[in-house]
């Protein structure tokens, strides 16, 4: 029976896994961002519960502080590709997740001893524990989502980006002001990190034919539709480096992630110090204000979502064109609307703040735009491909603040801030070329499972040859092979 006439249940383990997923973004993000209510709760007691210590730091050793994640992050993107590859996503992301838990449980005690430099150090340490997750993510989607469905449960489970980001605003600051304190904020993150641990244990496969829940008709569903030889999951595929490096559509991603999360870095992190210096509005002081933009990203999200899947059932277009569309509207919209509000004056902040809001509410469609496009790409080395890609573009809101800095040291001069949405605003515009013109979300010849083994000449063919599956498959019908057994399919 073929993938097109077995479609699988409507519900079943694929979709469990997506949850799982979401929910595990979900809770990353929750870890990693509740440190800025964390912090002004620490600095601040008056703000939410004075019952808890109290801690004078100045605003140097905040900003430690809030980017000492992302120097542990950076550095085990690629390791975290290289391991899900040798060892299972299963065990990787388990590891990876319950190491972030054990650094939020052990925040307030390393906090007590040792002030922010120890608060700098096991944010450290869970960004190392973190970075091992994303790579992981892909490599499971890719051996979980049949093709037919990769867009959806891939779109559905990054949604938890947004609701990690929603989520980890409004949770930490009510944990905060309730009686737990703000060393309420880290239990409670370790809480729900260890609980994921124990979802994950239970039903997380590394590919569906290791799941003891799956059903057969999904499970033919998923193999069938993948279409790889029997002793693939079985087998460590050599990852064809040189191919990699030297293709355009890669390189086109590679370039198009880094210009996102430039501009993204811009739009979250520096128009909220343009609108306090320039516009005199302190966002980060409404709550509303700041959550405002992350709710419109995360319904926005499923919009796209929905019209995406449409557009694909239907066969109106390709997933090429699908996502090189998507793409466009996440830049080129941001890239206007930075801009516009660069001319915008202390008279228009309900202005400022839409276009704020429209700007990172439409940027959502980059996750079908091009987040996906690794698995597109190549499904059996999609870990690999992220690896890289995360390492290089978290590399990115490092750099970001640093050149803001040197170029509007007077936060008050709008001038100079025009400037820095322009610089982001071209990188938008021209990244999003360069992915129009290289970009594909066909698959390439290197992902195949013998592309780095030596092709024999045709003559010196054998049947143990490398033969195409096709090939193989008709020369073992001829010959009445003997290895039916081998054959069989799970």
């Amino acid at each position: 029976m073929s993938a097109d006439t077995n479609n699988g249940p409507i519900v079943g383990m694929r979709h469990v896994q997506a949850l799982l997923i979401f929910l595990n973004i979900t809770i990353m993000f929750i870890g990693r961002l509740n440190v800025g209510v964390s912090v002004v709760a620490m600095t601040n007691a008056e703000t939410t519960n004075p019952d808890f210590p109290e801690y004078e730091w100045t605003a140097a050793e905040i900003s430690y502080i809030l980017s000492s994640f992302f120097w542990g992050y950076i550095f085990t993107q690629f390791l975290g590709g290289y391991l899900c590859k040798r060892y299972g996503v299963k065990s990787v992301m388990f590891w990876g997740v319950f190491g972030s838990g054990v650094c939020s449980a052990l925040t307030p005690l390393f906090i007590g001893f040792g002030e922010w430099q120890a608060y700098c150090g096991i944010r450290v340490i869970m960004g190392l524990a973190q970075g091992l997750v994303f790579p992981c993510i892909h490599q499971h989607l890719a051996k979980w989502s049949p093709p037919a469905e990769r867009n959806r449960l891939g779109a559905l489970s990054h949604t938890g980006i947004e609701c990690g980001n929603v989520s980890a605003m409004f949770l930490s600051g009510m944990i905060a002001k309730s009686s737990l304190g703000w060393p309420g904020i880290s239990y409670v993150s370790a809480g729900i990190a260890f609980f994921w641990c124990a979802l994950w244990f239970v039903f997380a496969a590394d590919n569906p034919t290791e799941s003891r829940f799956i059903g057969e008709r999904e499970l033919h569903y998923i193999e069938s539709s993948l279409k790889h030889n029997e002793k693939y999951h079985k087998t460590i595929i050599p990852v064809p480096w040189k191919a990699i490096w030297t293709s355009a559509p890669f390189l086109a991603l590679l370039i198009v992630r880094c210009s996102e999360n430039w501009g993204l870095s811009t739009l979250q992190a520096e128009i909220p110090s343009y609108m306090n210096g320039v516009l005199g509005m302190d966002m980060k002081s409404n709550a509303f204000f700041s959550a405002l933009p992350f709710l419109a990203m995360w319904c926005m999200s499923y919009i796209y979502l929905i019209t995406a899947d449409v557009l694909l059932s239907k066969n109106l277009v390709s997933l090429t064109v699908l996502r090189k569309t998507y793409n466009s509207i996440a830049f080129w919209i941001p890239a206007a609307t930075l801009i516009g509000i660069g001319f915008l004056d202390k008279d228009q902040k309900n202005f400022a703040i839409a276009l704020m809001t429209i700007s990172v509410g439409v940027n959502s469609a980059q996750t079908i735009g091009s987040v996906l496009n690794t698995i597109d790409l190549s499904e059996n080395h999609a870990s690999i491909l992220m690896g890289i890609v995360n390492t290089a573009a978290n590399f990115v809101p490092i750099a970001t603040p640093l050149v803001v800095g040197w170029i509007a040291e007077d936060t008050t001069d709008r001038s100079k801030w025009q400037i820095v949405f322009i610089i982001a605003s071209v990188i938008f515009f021209v990244g999003n070329c360069i992915y129009l013109i290289f970009g594909t979300a066909v698959t390439q010849p290197w992902d195949a499972e013998d592309y780095l083994q030596i092709k024999e000449p045709e003559l010196a063919k054998g049947p143990a040859s490398f033969a195409t599956p096709k090939e193989e498959f008709s020369l073992k019908t001829n010959e009445n092979t003997k290895e039916n057994s081998n054959a069989t399919i799970r």
